[in-house]
């Protein structure tokens, strides 16, 4: 008996490498990641940060640095009117499926709570397979909707509208530089913040889960708020439905809201992979950092101040090549008297546009005039989790690449500014970047296989 035991064991081991370190084996041995649908390829590089040709207001914001950025994937364009409006639309119907299941409307097109086994869903999942039934002729359906709508005394000409009031994304993020600080114990000892920093000596790390609930819909009101003697009355109720304005860089929207636009953008994405049996496909969508974005704006010219590598903002035939505001506020000179369709000028040279004008982007870096002295010189980023009582100092992220309403100092790549996370503006926008996980666009899975398989 027990001979058989051994070559039982001897021979489990022939199926392990012949006792050789041969690594864990996994169900999929080639792993490859496309280049992602609307977005271009940023290689990793090293350039000096904060260099360009002028600080005529001795801000002294620029302080050069030489960093290193790793490689990642940046959108080709802002997001557009019609992309944050996929966004909206996805809340506003996730919200009207728990509303038809809250009043025990239970068909299973709208929210599922049995496989098709049988075997009980818990918690119920969405089902988006089904359109929400808006015009339905079921009375309990139109009833159970109805606390969507406007109440009746703020309906337009009595039209039935959606209370964008109730549009709320609820999300869960986990804060990693909270559970990864260090602290000193009682005693003395210096220890993970894992077990220091929780409240009530908590060993949960549930404790470092925040949860967020960010209403989506975009301020419409702020062409007027910005402008406050200026007749911009037709944007409010134009710009972000009119299809004339689809493929318009999206306004309006504040840190927070695009900070959630993409955790929804990766679970939309993840979702699908996930359907696909796709185990090794893992998108991650987020704002650049400061660091990320100037170094994507440069298009690999070093010392250039704009995108474009020149130091001016004509081209030689005396077109400019940037939509802000030329000369002396002669709007209209460069083509468009507020914001225009993205990808309305040329590119850069790694195929992004707009990086400088049309409309100022966000990035996820907190703002201060002195980061570039203590950050790293390896993807350099400074952030604060704000808290809804810090001042407003606390709030400030900063902003690049200037708009339509922005002289052409505020296009130059290193230039500096800053808004309030909360705060919306008719001409801040954003662009999102995905990290890139260790291979060329160029290479393809068999060659990349013979290297890491």
């Amino acid at each position: 008996m027990a001979l058989l035991t051994a070559l039982m064991i001897l021979d489990s081991c022939s199926n392990t490498g012949n006792g050789e370190l041969t690594g864990v084996r996994r169900k999929s041995k080639h792993f490859y990641q496309p280049d992602p649908y609307g977005m271009v390829f940023i290689p990793q590089g090293s350039f000096t940060m904060g260099t360009g040709d002028e600080d005529f207001n001795y801000s002294q914001l620029h302080q050069p640095k030489t960093v290193s950025v790793a490689a990642y994937y940046m959108d080709e364009t802002e997001i557009t009117n019609n992309e944050y409006r996929q966004f909206v639309f996805w809340v506003r119907d996730s919200i009207a499926r728990w509303m038809l299941y809250d009043n025990g409307i239970t068909d299973p097109a709208y929210i599922r709570t049995e496989t098709k086994r049988g075997e009980i869903i818990d918690p119920p999942v969405v089902n988006w397979r089904e359109d929400v039934p808006w015009e339905s002729d079921d009375q309990a359906v139109r009833d159970a909707l109805e606390d969507m709508y406007l109440p009746e005394h703020e309906r337009y000409f009595r039209r039935k509208e959606v209370d964008t009031r109730k549009l709320f994304y609820e999300y869960y993020w986990v804060d990693l530089h909270a559970a990864a600080k260090k602290d000193w114990s009682e005693d003395g000892n210096y220890e993970n913040a894992g077990f220091a920093n929780r409240p009530q000596g908590m060993r949960d790390r549930s404790v470092y889960v925040r949860k967020e609930i960010i209403n989506v819909y975009p301020d419409t009101l702020c062409w007027i708020h910005d402008y406050t003697y200026s007749f911009n009355d037709p944007m409010t109720e134009k710009y972000f439905w009119h299809p004339a304005f689809d493929h318009y860089p999206v306004v309006g929207v504040n840190w927070l809201q695009a900070r959630a636009f993409c955790v929804w953008r990766t679970e939309l994405r993840n979702a699908y992979l996930r359907s696909a049996k796709d185990e090794t496909g893992v998108a991650e969508f987020r704002l650049p950092t400061e660091t990320e974005w100037e170094w994507a704006a440069r298009g690999g010219y070093e010392n250039s101040p704009f995108p474009w590598g020149g130091p001016y903002t004509r081209n030689d035939k005396g077109c400019f090549l940037a939509n802000f505001k030329p000369i002396r506020g002669n709007y209209i000179d460069d083509g468009g008297l507020r914001t225009v369709i993205v990808g309305h000028y040329p590119p850069n040279e790694w195929g992004l546009y707009d990086m400088s004008g049309n409309v100022a982007e966000w990035t996820t870096s907190a703002f201060d005039p002195v980061s570039y002295n203590f950050t790293w010189d390896m993807n350099p980023n400074y952030t604060y989790n704000s808290k809804e009582d810090d001042p407003p100092e606390m709030k400030r992220k900063v902003v690049k690449g200037g708009s339509w309403k922005d002289i052409a100092y505020y296009l130059q790549v290193q230039t500096r500014a800053y808004e309030y996370q909360d705060t919306s503006k008719s001409y801040i926008g954003f662009r999102t970047m995905q990290p890139f996980l260790g291979r060329s666009k160029d290479d393809n899975p068999a060659k990349a296989s013979r290297v890491y398989n």
